[in-house]
């Protein structure tokens, strides 16, 4: 598993318009490649009228799976400018397909290839991109009179806790990034005084806001 990538947030539209010609670009997270066709077929279905529904995806965390469709246009006129972009900006499992309505001025290999390139790139912006870090959670269990002092440390650290669970004694589950765990385990048995009981648990990932390049 790969200690951190960058993906789309989630779904996103955004049209542009290049001489009279609309371009709409759809934007989707899809983890397989049956997902990333599924979305490309609703799309032709609700703009089965348009004149083109292009696209482009990258799927795996290893970009296993890349592929791209003209759907019509000049060969490497539309899919494959769509998926330089995804390549560029390295998005992972990500889907984009641009719808076209034709609005009767034609534009050259060189426009469409612009336009298509940068249709996908607006709507990623518009969309948002994460950035998904591998985290382990680690559970610290302290006596109560630890509770203050460990709880104020970590929330003016560098590290996110989770959950806090109060028991017969305390339980607190805290993100930590995996290359990070050696130094938090030993970073909190050293606040505790080794009096903490300090376990790894599940790897899972999390995301966090990033700022793309308008």
């Amino acid at each position: 598993m790969l200690k951190q990538y960058f993906t789309v947030k989630g779904d996103g539209e955004h049209e542009i318009i290049i001489q009279k010609s609309r371009f709409i670009a759809h934007v989707h997270r899809a983890t397989t490649e049956e997902e990333a066709l599924n979305f490309i077929q609703e799309i032709k279905k609700k703009h089965w009228n348009a004149t083109h529904n292009c696209s482009a995806y990258m799927i795996g965390q290893q970009n296993q799976i890349q592929k791209a469709n003209d759907d019509g246009e000049p060969s490497g006129t539309a899919g494959v400018p769509m998926l330089e972009v995804l390549k560029k900006r390295d998005l992972k499992d990500t889907v984009v397909v641009v719808t076209r309505y034709f609005g009767g001025i034609k534009l050259g290999t060189g426009g469409l290839i612009r336009a298509y390139g940068k249709c996908t790139s607006e709507g990623i912006n518009a969309t948002g991109v994460v950035e998904r870090k591998l985290m382990s959670i680690v559970q610290t269990k302290i006596d109560y009179t630890w509770l203050g002092k460990v709880e104020n440390e970590l929330r003016s650290s560098i590290y996110q806790i989770k959950n806090i669970n109060y028991l017969d004694h305390v339980e607190i589950e805290t993100f930590v990034e995996e290359e990070q765990t050696e130094e938090f385990i030993n970073w909190m048995t050293e606040l505790t005084n080794g009096q903490a009981e300090i376990i790894e648990g599940e790897a899972l990932y999390l995301e966090f806001e990033f700022e793309v390049n308008t």
